[in-house]
């Protein structure tokens, strides 16, 4: 069964451009894990500050595989002081079926 879930986070004034920066390279490297499905980014329209990722992997051991990618530590610690939460905020998923 896939893993799905929402990350939500709300750039800093002034640090848009670095956060959708840090953003567009995380995604590429997410993007090509073999357990990826889905990982696409997405800012509020009316909260241009406000992103929400939308996250699709292939199944949990895919999800954890993502949660050790050595690239992961290094975007969060980057992108913790350019947002105005703690870290981002995650909504797991399940279908309705």
């Amino acid at each position: 069964m896939n893993k799905t879930l929402l990350a939500e986070f709300t750039a800093r004034e002034g640090a848009e451009a670095e956060v959708a920066r840090l953003l567009l390279d995380y995604a590429r490297k997410v993007r090509e894990e073999e357990g990826n499905v889905a990982f696409d980014v997405y800012t509020k329209a009316s909260s241009p500050r406000a992103y929400w990722i939308f996250e699709v992997y292939r199944d949990e051991d895919a999800f954890q595989a993502h949660l050790k990618a050595p690239y992961g530590g290094p975007f969060n610690a980057a992108l913790a002081p350019l947002i105005e939460e703690d870290a981002s905020v995650l909504t797991f998923l399940d279908p309705v079926t």
